[in-house]
């Protein structure tokens, strides 16, 4: 196997980042309106997404995202309760390299009880059963283009999580999985809890005394300060170092009710935002104290969580909540962003939502991330057969975006319409034209569409 991976930049200039929605149901239109504009005035250059394996994430979701200079990080928490292809990934790894994605996860807290079977669990190979799951993934995601992700241990754990790092990383060089292991990354959950910022910072090579389940006075991994442990143990077993991604970064122990707890939540965030772009800010709380830096395999700082459903309980972590007003560490981010650099260019998608436009109005023109779109018209039967055979000479000579979501398409600045005026109303694209989209339609047979080909 090749790698032809491009390296991850180990001093990119923003490492900030958020978890997006803890689901897979915030992908549309609309939800690039709300949210991209609050990304960016929150300095995100990092986004971590939740994937479903059946069905990708929108192509128009991402490519606005990369655009707006926000990397993508898809998180696949798949079940250990049942196996995966690698093969029925492939189209979907493969469509996330070409739209932008560069980084992929796989698996969430695999020395964690809950996440296994009973009787997989109680088995005394736990490590190899896992990695004979991840790694057909990971080199799966490897040859698609993308740099595949350890998945991120539950700290301390019920296995616990140096051992089960270090038993993964040597049985990968036990395999002679040499191409994974250099192009492998770490992730990490550096949660705060309710432990100083600077807890456990220098790793064991500070904390010799440490020990698996020691009592909780003695620093060691379970703070923010994970990744001085897990890049110490990556070390030790390959001789290298590798990027790490810090996931739930700064994480506290108890949601933010109460005032003095929102308070604390906005002083630790701060800080670790501070921290995560070189700064020099002191530990919360302790103006004496200064933070140690985070070293440069730290690629991306991502805080726990944009925002989560009103009904769902983690909709007390989220900085925007549903039904409440924001958490005062979003606008404290805000304003330090604000102070720190000049008001980013206007970005793809952060124009008010059309549907609040008054009658008649015309909105103003917008960017596209999206090229050229070809919508098709959707039946109850499914695909028809002449769209299909229609599509080869109009793919070969336009390699458009192909979908039929008028949503997407509105995020293009080219738009095909393969549809008589039955199927896609003629409202329907002169509200696309409305977006500033360029729109040409192609009547459904195949005089109409070799005329247009001609044309062009």
């Amino acid at each position: 196997m090749t790698n032809n991976l491009p390296p991850l930049p180990p001093k990119r200039s923003n490492r900030i980042g958020f978890h997006y929605f803890p689901d897979t149901l915030h992908y549309r239109e609309s939800d690039l309106h709300i949210w991209l504009p609050r990304l960016q005035s929150l300095g995100a250059g990092w986004l971590v997404l939740q994937s479903q394996v059946s069905h990708a994430i929108p192509e128009a979701f991402i490519t606005a995202l990369c655009a707006a200079g926000i990397e993508p990080i898809i998180h696949f928490p798949l079940s250990l309760h049942e196996k995966t292809d690698p093969a029925e990934l492939s189209p979907l790894l493969t469509a996330y390299a070409r739209w932008g994605v560069r980084t992929v996860i796989f698996f969430d807290r695999p020395n964690a009880r809950a996440s296994w079977p009973a009787a997989a669990w109680t088995q005394g190979d736990l490590v190899e059963t896992f990695l004979d799951r991840f790694i057909p993934l990971a080199e799966q995601a490897q040859s698609c283009g993308l740099t595949p992700v350890f998945p991120p241990l539950a700290p301390g754990g019920d296995y616990w999580d140096l051992a089960f790092l270090r038993l993964s990383l040597e049985s990968l060089q036990r395999r002679q999985r040499k191409a994974l292991l250099s192009a492998l990354a770490l992730s990490a959950y550096a949660w705060a809890g309710s432990r100083p910022l600077n807890w456990g910072a220098g790793g064991p090579e500070r904390w010799p005394q440490a020990h698996a389940y020691a009592s909780a006075k003695t620093p060691d991994q379970r703070g923010f300060r994970i990744f001085d442990w897990y890049l110490a143990v990556h070390q030790a077993v390959t001789e290298k170092a590798a990027p790490i991604f810090l996931l739930q970064a700064g994480l506290s122990a108890a949601p933010t009710d109460g005032e003095s707890a929102a308070a604390q939540h906005t002083r630790v965030h701060l800080a670790l935002a501070r921290l995560a772009a070189r700064e020099t800010p002191t530990e919360p709380g302790d103006s004496q104290t200064p933070l140690e830096p985070l070293p440069d395999e730290v690629t991306a700082c991502c805080f726990w969580l944009l925002s989560a459903d009103g009904a769902s309980p983690l909709d007390a972590y989220a900085w925007f909540p549903q039904n409440r007003p924001a958490l005062p560490a979003a606008a404290a981010l805000q304003a330090w962003q604000s102070r720190r650099q000049p008001a980013p260019p206007p970005a793809p998608r952060s124009q008010p939502q059309r549907k609040d436009l008054p009658v008649g109005e015309t909105p103003p023109p917008m960017q596209h991330p999206i090229q050229h779109y070809l919508l098709l018209p959707t039946y109850e039967w499914g695909v028809a057969d002449w769209q299909l055979n229609a599509l080869q000479p109009l793919i070969k000579k336009f390699r458009p975006t192909v979908g039929f979501s008028l949503a997407e398409a509105a995020l293009a600045a080219r738009v095909t319409v393969l549809s008589d005026p039955q199927s896609i109303p003629e409202e329907a694209l002169d509200r696309l034209r409305q977006t500033g989209s360029r729109v040409d339609r192609i009547a459904p047979d195949g005089t109409s569409i070799a005329t247009f080909l001609a044309e062009r």
